[in-house]
């Protein structure tokens, strides 16, 4: 899927990988809008071999895409994720790009900041949510899940599960054990693409989904699960018994628990569940 995206009144051609879930970016358009230069191409081209002199790896994580031109053809264009985009945005040397600097200065800070005293990173959070709109109750939920979530991470790699794969893979048996559905397909029923599924959860979908992670870690502990394929099996189990609660429920309540429900902007579209 390709998009356009503006920035201040300019274009930035855009593109979202569904497989990867990753936002890519036309270096050439934000050159052009932070520099003002009327051959991006050619200040590309140098800032390329100056960041190469310098030992940044920057162009090794440049992809190619197919942007439609201003005269109406597609042609290969230089492309970069979001960390990589704001990598190269701190190389160059304009006033626009200064408050992108200045942020990223800040973040920074508060990133070393959170890992001196953790608890920040917790009222952060909060704080965020806050801003969102996000009731009391509903953020409460979120962060005792997120305790449940990370104690099970903690878990994992105690027992030899080290690659970010790997824990989507895991993650993804639990999910879709207990949901019916695989986290992408969650995503898509919410109309979601890069925001993070459990920020868009209802209050329901949050208590079964930390009810899930809680009995799979407690089976793996029990189990002593090592590796991938036995904490695996651990998540099979722990998911049923987060499924057979949810049935249990929905069964009583006449209502469906995993729902198109989102914190998305009215304008946002949807897909309804049918199932």
């Amino acid at each position: 899927m390709t998009n356009i995206k503006l920035f201040e009144s300019k274009k930035v051609r855009t593109h979202w990988d569904e497989k990867t879930e990753t936002w890519y970016f036309s270096v050439i358009d934000v050159i052009e809008i932070l520099t003002g230069s009327s051959i991006p191409k050619r200040y590309w081209s140098d800032l390329k071999k100056k960041l190469t002199k310098e030992g940044s790896q920057l162009y090794e994580n440049i992809v190619q895409l197919k942007f439609e031109a201003a005269d109406g053809k597609k042609y290969a264009t230089d492309c970069l994720d979001t960390p990589n985009l704001l990598r190269l945005i701190q190389s160059i040397p304009s006033p626009k790009a200064e408050p992108f600097k200045q942020w990223l200065a800040k973040v920074g800070y508060e990133r070393m900041q959170e890992i001196a005293d953790p608890e920040q990173s917790i009222e952060r959070a909060r704080e965020n949510w806050q801003k969102l709109g996000r009731s009391e109750k509903w953020i409460q939920q979120r962060m005792t899940g997120q305790e449940t979530r990370n104690k099970l991470t903690d878990y994992w790699k105690e027992s030899g599960v080290q690659k970010s794969d790997e824990f989507a893979f895991l993650t993804n048996i639990i999910h879709q054990e207990w949901t019916g559905l695989t986290v992408k397909k969650h995503k898509d029923l919410k109309g979601l693409k890069s925001q993070n599924l459990r920020d868009h959860m209802s209050e329901a979908e949050l208590i079964f989904t930390a009810l899930a992670e809680l009995s799979t870690r407690q089976i793996a502990e029990t189990e002593k699960a090592k590796g991938i394929q036995q904490n695996a099996i651990a998540g099979k189990k722990g998911g049923k018994i987060a499924k057979d609660a949810r049935r249990a429920l929905e069964q009583k309540t006449g209502k469906k628990v995993i729902t198109n429900e989102n914190f998305l902007p009215p304008t946002k579209g949807t897909k309804k569940l049918d199932k």
